[in-house]
């Protein structure tokens, strides 16, 4: 059985998740901090923004990115003119439509995490003469570890089950852009249901032991919490 299925989408898709997990991390953590400060309208619309992957169709999505970074499109022209390979069709291009598919997953466990933080204790090392770099890394990083590993567990796991975005603006080139579930649908399209029996079983229990380490680690954080209190 084992003999006959191509690893290769199972790898590309570790590839894109993991890249995808890293960016979002880092570029999801300003804006959590930024959004999690602001308040009324403003607010409400960023927190609308950032959400609108989860209630967007994915081929809509998919379709848009496909018409901005495209070979025609602005970004994709711009992207073109200083030399460099088209997005499309390509592993940054999965990239990109993954970051942005998955924003809401790494950006709102962030900003839940900011907003429990309070801004008491980054106020306080500010006067002890802490600078916002070592704010960061020693109160507000160390505060928000079980949100940050929150966000970067659903961010991954997301990512490894995406469909219609890469679809559409990676296609489905072996070796290139085809992930496992477009090799999933592909076996079964082929009625190659062993090929597909594979893939399917492994991304189901990678998704199993992602969720559970994120249930895990609440669970584990709930009890020293109540324990703190209770001492």
């Amino acid at each position: 059985m084992f003999e006959s299925v191509d690893f290769q989408p199972l790898w590309i898709t570790l590839q894109v998740a993991l890249y995808t997990t890293v960016i979002l991390i880092i570029i999801g953590t300003p804006l959590a901090l930024w959004m999690a400060q602001i308040k009324g309208t403003k607010k409400a619309l960023f927190e609308a923004m950032v959400a609108l992957p989860l209630v967007l169709p994915p081929t809509v999505l998919g379709f848009y990115l496909l018409v901005s970074i495209g070979p025609g499109g602005p970004i994709g022209e711009l992207w073109a003119s200083f030399g460099f390979a088209p997005l499309t069709f390509s592993m940054t291009g999965l990239v990109i439509g993954s970051v942005l598919y998955s924003l809401p997953f790494a950006v709102q466990p962030l900003m839940q995490g900011f907003e429990q933080l309070g801004k008491r204790p980054v106020d306080v090392a500010a006067t002890l003469g802490a600078g916002s770099v070592d704010r960061f890394f020693s109160i507000i990083l160390p505060l928000t570890r079980r949100h940050y590993l929150v966000a970067a567990t659903l961010t991954f796991a997301h990512t490894v089950g995406e469909f219609g975005v890469i679809l559409m603006i990676g296609g489905n080139i072996p070796g290139v852009t085809q992930v496992a579930s477009i090799a999933v649908y592909d076996h079964v399209e082929a009625m190659e249901y062993s090929q597909a029996h594979v893939l399917s079983a492994i991304m189901l229990v990678m998704s199993l032991f992602v969720l559970t380490i994120v249930y895990g680690v609440n669970r584990r954080m709930e009890i020293k919490g109540t324990q703190g209190v209770e001492r």
